[in-house]
C-alpha cells in the first residue's frame, strides 16, 4: 500500500518502456494505470500513438487502465479535459482502496496535474478565427509569444493547433475565471531514463517494426472511416507524416526518414520538457532503463517507501 504519497508517476521519453514499468508496478501493489499520453485518448491510433495495449498484461492478468479508447479519432481532446477526466478517475480509484499510477510521456499533461493548473473549457471564437486564418505559422508563433512563455512547441505544429493556441490565450487574459475544487496530490515521480544513443536506436527500431507490422493500415483505416487528412496533420508525428506519404506528397523512404528523425526531435523535447519541470522544483527520480523489469519496479518500491500486503 501507498504510505508516504496517493500518486505514483512514472514517466520518460517516448520509447522508454514505461507502460511495461507501470503494469508490473500495479500488479505488486493493487494499482491502477491512468493514462498520460495526449494521443493514446483516441479509438483506432493505437500503433501510431504506441499504445502497446499488450503490456497492460502480466501474468495473463489485465491491469485496470483508465483514459485510453474514450473519445473518437477526429475529435480534439486536450489538457482541460485530461485534467478533469484525471481527477474524476482518481478520486474513483482512491474511493475503492486501490492505488494510483500516472503513466505517460505528455509532460503537459502530467504538469497540469501535479501543478493543478487553471484550466476551462474555451468556447471557439470565429472572429478571431476569421482574423487569424490566413497569417503564417511564424506570425501565429509572435502572437501567441504576446499573450505568455510558450510551454508548448507542438502548438505549432500547424496553424489550426496555433490558432486554437491563441484561442485559448486570448480567452484566459480577457475573462475572470472561478478554480474549481480538486483533490490533493502528493506525488513521486519516476522517470525512465536511457542514453542518446540508446534512445534513438529503440526509437528506429521500433518505428520500423511499426511500419512493418500495420501502422500505415491503421492510418488508411482512420481515413475510410471519415478522419480527414487535415486531422490526421493535427494529430502530428507518425499520422501527419502517414497522411503525407497516402497523399503521394512523400515517398515510403521520405516516410521513413522524415518521421525517424521528427520522433528523435520529440523525444529531445521531451527531455527538455522533463528537465525544466526539474529546474522548476518538482523532483523526479530517474532509473536506469538498463536494469531489468523486476529490478525497475522494485527500486520505485523502495523509494516510494510502499509497504506491500
Amino acid at each position: 500500500m501507498l504510505t508516504k504519497y496517493n500518486l505514483i508517476v512514472i514517466t520518460g521519453a517516448t520509447a522508454g518502456g514505461k507502460t511495461s514499468v507501470a503494469s508490473n508496478l500495479a500488479k505488486r501493489i493493487n494499482g491502477e494505470i491512468i493514462s498520460a499520453d495526449s494521443r493514446q485518448v483516441y479509438r483506432g491510433m493505437d500503433i501510431g500513438t504506441g499504445k502497446d495495449l499488450e503490456d497492460y498484461f502480466v501474468n495473463g492478468m489485465q491491469i485496470p487502465n483508465h483514459l485510453i479508447d474514450i473519445v473518437d479519432a477526429g475529435c480534439k481532446y486536450n489538457v482541460y479535459e485530461f485534467q478533469k477526466d484525471f481527477f474524476r478517475v482518481f478520486d474513483d480509484i482512491n474511493s475503492r482502496g486501490n492505488n494510483a499510477i500516472l503513466c505517460g510521456g505528455t509532460g503537459l499533461y502530467i504538469e497540469s496535474v501535479l501543478k493543478n493548473y487553471r484550466l476551462i473549457q474555451v468556447p471557439v471564437n470565429e472572429n478571431l478565427r476569421e482574423k487569424l486564418k490566413n497569417k503564417s505559422i511564424a506570425e501565429l508563433e509572435v502572437i501567441l509569444k504576446s499573450f505568455k512563455k510558450m510551454h508548448n512547441r507542438s502548438d505549432l505544429d500547424t496553424t489550426k493547433r496555433a490558432i486554437r493556441a491563441i484561442e485559448i490565450s486570448e480567452f484566459y487574459e480577457t475573462n475572470n475565471l472561478k478554480e474549481d475544487k480538486v483533490p490533493d496530490i502528493n506525488p513521486i515521480i519516476f522517470g525512465i531514463h536511457f542514453d542518446r544513443d540508446q534512445r534513438r536506436a529503440r526509437i528506429t527500431e521500433r518505428l520500423k517494426y511499426r511500419l512493418e507490422n500495420g501502422m500505415i493500415d491503421e492510418a488508411k483505416k482512420l481515413i475510410d472511416a471519415g478522419v480527414s487528412h487535415p486531422d490526421m496533420e493535427y494529430y502530428g508525428l507518425e499520422y501527419k507524416f502517414l497522411s503525407w506519404y497516402l497523399t503521394g506528397k512523400i515517398t515510403y523512404e521520405e516516410l521513413f526518414t522524415k518521421l525517424n528523425i521528427a520522433i528523435h526531435q520529440f523525444a529531445k523535447r521531451q527531455m527538455t520538457w522533463f528537465r525544466k519541470m526539474e529546474k522548476d522544483g518538482t523532483k523526479i527520480h530517474w532509473i536506469d532503463g538498463n536494469l531489468s523489469l523486476e529490478d525497475k519496479v522494485a527500486e520505485i518500491i523502495k523509494t516510494a517507501e510502499i509497504v506491500e500486503l
